[in-house]
């Protein structure tokens, strides 16, 4: 399955545009409004991955419950999808509530752990609500991936941050292509979530063995550049 990482950044890659002061033509309100939905269709993905956080915007999310002591290898549970687009979320403590079996018309995956209680399983199942496993503590996201594609016949997803879970797609090797909009505007605090902020050692390297090739390059209505790269793997 190809994962392609759409983002809309500043120019200093940072990702909350709340934060960005507009360009010198129009809002920064319009520019996203105008260009990254409509990139992103053009991508022709069969669904989009966030993590918690950001799918938190879409739904509910409860406090942290108390996780088993000992991973349990349990079955995967695909839900019919209907043919729907995927909305794919990775909560290793299964902390997301779905009252119903949608987001916005898509169907909802969650990416667990495996020491998720039996009873947050009954519970995503009875929302309808699909979920894969990626060990023990929801980090191995290549098995969780692989189930999805395998389970649901997947080729495409779009991997839409935030950016530690940007970066930890990145640092597993499982990112094929970057596709980055650009805005004429720059955010420059110290600390603000960039499009990858991978969870690691200071000395490590999360994209060592990865190697970028620029695909095309398009300048949009506003001043909003368009890149696309492709990841080319050792």
């Amino acid at each position: 399955m190809k994962i392609t990482c759409h983002m809309i950044t500043s120019l200093d890659g940072r990702l909350l545009p709340e934060r960005w002061g507009d360009p010198a033509d129009g809002t920064i309100d319009q520019l996203v409004e105008a260009h990254y939905e409509t990139t992103a269709a053009t991508l022709n993905a069969e669904g989009w991955i966030v993590g918690r956080r950001t799918m938190a915007a879409f739904t509910d999310q409860a406090a942290p419950a108390p996780l088993l002591d000992e991973p349990l290898d349990r079955p995967p549970h695909l839900a019919d999808r209907g043919g729907r687009a995927v909305a794919v979320a990775i909560d290793p403590g299964a902390r997301l509530n779905f009252p119903r079996g949608h987001i916005d018309g898509d169907h909802p995956v969650v990416v667990l752990g495996e020491r998720v209680p039996d009873e947050r399983l009954a519970a995503l199942r009875e929302s309808g609500v699909s979920y894969v496993f990626a060990g023990p503590d929801g980090d191995r996201l290549a098995d969780a991936m692989e189930a999805l594609a395998r389970g649901f016949g997947l080729r495409h997803l779009l991997l839409e941050g935030g950016g530690v879970t940007n970066g930890a797609f990145l640092a597993a090797g499982l990112i094929d292509r970057i596709s980055t909009l650009i805005c004429p505007t720059v955010d420059a605090l110290a600390g603000v979530p960039s499009i990858f902020d991978a969870a690691a050692p200071a000395d490590s390297h999360p994209a060592a063995g990865q190697h970028l090739r620029l695909a095309a390059c398009d300048t949009l209505d506003g001043g909003v550049v368009w890149l696309r790269h492709d990841v080319i793997h050792d």
